[in-house]
């Protein structure tokens, strides 16, 4: 694969991010990736300002139901917040740096927390269905083929090139949210577990929902 496939030259970035902060009075510290039919999520933001996809300069556009395909701005509980409704995917054609073109633009745009959330197959028997589990590792399978976000020239602006993955989820804020749970008394559907990537867009197959519980995945998604 040709090199330039893997990279996005910096005056794209730029040039989102101006757009964006020309239109919106907010400055976010934290975004939220909301996954296949979360995008409820940002219904409790205050001084909502929206921008669909398609209007955002180099912004990609999602084309698989459940994605409203929006960026919402606001406040919520006292703190700017980024909402990202709906999401990109390797299997719509994107690149993968493309697919991560918005996390990007977060980081330009002043984020400091990135809060992830999707609808993904549980592999865990433990598990139920409607579950909730807190990311605390992954395994991202086409990383392993070279399909990975971070191949191609590296940007100083957006990390280091060689970034340490075994602190990847925050502690703290896992150790938050399972306090919350504990307080909300819904410690009988939060868990924590070990998060899978595949390609997609085909659902996986039984011999390889068992390889990956062997692997020691307890939920897969695309």
């Amino acid at each position: 694969v040709h090199t330039k496939s893997f990279h996005i030259h910096i005056k794209y970035y730029n040039q989102t991010t101006e757009w964006l902060l020309s239109r919106t009075r907010h400055r976010p510290k934290i975004a939220v990736v909301c996954g296949s039919g979360l995008g409820l999520l940002a219904d409790g933001v205050t001084n909502k300002e929206i921008f669909p996809y398609a209007d955002i300069p180099n912004f990609p556009v999602s084309t698989v139901p459940g994605h409203e395909g929006c960026l919402v701005f606001g406040i919520l509980k006292g703190k700017s917040c980024v909402f990202m409704q709906g999401r990109f995917h390797l299997y719509e054609g994107y690149s993968l740096c493309k697919v991560t073109f918005p996390v990007r633009i977060f980081k330009l745009l002043g984020v400091e927390t990135l809060i992830v959330t999707n609808a993904s197959g549980g592999l865990c028997p433990d598990f139920k269905v409607g579950d909730i589990m807190l990311i605390k590792d992954h395994i991202n399978l086409p990383g392993f083929a070279g399909q990975h976000p971070l191949c191609g020239p590296n940007d100083e602006r957006f990390g280091i090139r060689f970034p340490c993955m075994s602190d990847a989820y925050s502690k703290d804020l896992r150790k938050l949210a399972l306090d919350i749970s504990h307080e909300l008394d819904y410690t009988n559907f939060v868990r924590e577990g070990v998060y899978c990537m595949v390609s997609g867009p085909n659902f996986e197959t039984i011999a390889e929902a068992r390889m990956l519980q062997v692997l020691g995945c307890d939920s897969v998604d695309i």
